[in-house]
């Protein structure tokens, strides 16, 4: 197994700056937009975007929740594995709102098209849009594209793509990892 480095912490940080900026010109004081992290991993990101809204842009109020999806997708009960859930937490409607998918690797979409459903318990939004850090272009299984995106990978299905995220493995950085 060998691993090599797509981003190194700095390129990240430019990165996450980028795509708030990228927020800030389509949603502005974000008073009808709300952030949802997709769990698990996603979190970190949405915390790192929201963080930077709110110091480097005085951007207060944002509405950012986190989203399980593990009994949502089309995979359930399917592995040998049995799945952990994770915590949603979601403290405000999504009726009428913009709300922003928000997470680390887009693959195959079935995500996103579990969140896609998930997110129906909470409300009817008037519009959905997708943040993602990396987007691996060609293992999608879904029609499912990022409005806003870190950085696209053309690795294929041998290789994996491991966020790192200080907050839980100790490190910023994105590696390709090939078993």
């Amino acid at each position: 197994m060998s691993q090599k480095i797509l981003l190194t912490s700095k390129e990240v940080t430019i990165i996450l700056n980028r795509l708030a900026c990228q927020l800030i010109e389509k949603h502005l004081d974000f008073s009808n937009t709300v952030l949802i992290g997709l769990q698990p991993r996603g979190k970190y990101l949405a915390q790192r975007i929201k963080q930077i809204l709110e110091s480097e842009y005085q951007i207060n109020n944002i509405c950012l929740g986190f989203l399980d999806i593990t009994f949502f997708r089309d995979d359930f009960r399917r592995g040998e594995k049995p799945l952990e859930a994770n915590k949603t937490q979601i403290d405000f409607l999504v009726e009428n709102k913009k709300v922003v998918f928000i997470d680390d690797v887009l693959y195959t979409g079935r995500s996103i098209n579990a969140a896609l459903t998930a997110i129906q318990s909470f409300g009817r939004p008037t519009e959905v849009e997708l943040l993602t850090l990396i987007d691996r272009r060609f293992s999608r299984h879904l029609p499912i594209q990022p409005d806003y995106r870190g950085r696209q990978v053309d690795a294929i299905n041998g290789e994996k793509v491991k966020v790192c995220w200080l907050e839980k493995e100790g490190e910023d950085a994105v590696y390709l990892i090939k078993e």
